[in-house]
């Protein structure tokens, strides 16, 4: 009786964990082409290490670009 009920519970979980696996591509998609980008810009071992971390927070870069534009 019990297992029947957490069945029941189960199927009628609305769960969202397939949501955003388009967003997620697209990120991933921008974290690859600005690790591209980045890295060809490097000339150092150093660079090449800010530009893997600034190609994993680079729509942060992007909005911050965005509202120096906005703002001015």
């Amino acid at each position: 009786m019990k297992d029947d009920k957490k069945i029941k519970d189960e199927k009628n979980c609305k769960c969202h964990s397939n949501r955003s696996s388009s967003g997620n591509a697209v990120y991933g998609l921008g974290v690859i082409g600005a690790a591209v980008f980045f890295i060809g810009k490097a000339t150092s071992f150093w660079l090449v290490l800010l530009g893997l971390l600034k190609a994993v927070v680079w729509p942060a870069y992007l909005v911050y670009e965005l509202f120096k534009f906005l703002i001015k």
